[in-house]
């Protein structure tokens, strides 16, 4: 699990707040103010964030890990690869764990038709041993990766 986060909010307008089905809507700032039942700073509110794992054609894609789960992999410690943008087929001889540094890619596993798997930067992503892909790299690829 990420650390906690700080978000503040100093918007002149009404804050709404969602959590799962439901919502919750505040006055403005302003509104408080006038009503003398808020001090004169910005709402901070304390926010813990989950990284969320998805599988979609075997391609294993983990938005934002925490650093913790970065340095546990030993990741600054792994190859680094690249590319400019460009499109070319690959096929994986060995299970694949990548972190990419920078970049945006469109990666379509073969037999998927048009479906695709979008990956960028701050992605931990795991591809499997013995897929075929097409890579699509719309922006410049910078990562870091690992045979298995």
């Amino acid at each position: 699990m990420a650390s906690p986060s700080t978000i503040s909010s100093c918007s002149p307008s009404s804050v709404s707040l969602f959590i799962g089905a439901g919502s919750r809507s505040f006055p403005s700032l302003a509104t408080l103010k006038q009503r003398r039942v808020f001090p004169a700073r910005c709402l901070r509110l304390r926010v813990r964030a989950e990284t969320m794992a998805t599988e979609k054609h075997g391609v294993k894609v983990e938005r934002n890990p925490p650093e913790s789960k970065l340095t546990e992999l030993g990741v600054k410690r792994w190859p680094k690869w690249g590319c400019p943008p460009s499109k070319f087929p690959w096929t994986y001889s060995a299970k694949e764990t990548c972190y990419l540094l920078e970049g945006k890619v469109k990666v379509y596993p073969e037999g998927s038709g048009d479906e695709y798997v979008e990956i960028g930067a701050g992605d931990l992503v795991e591809f499997p041993k013995g897929m075929s892909c097409t890579w699509d790299v719309s922006v410049a690829v910078d990562k870091h990766y690992n045979f298995e």
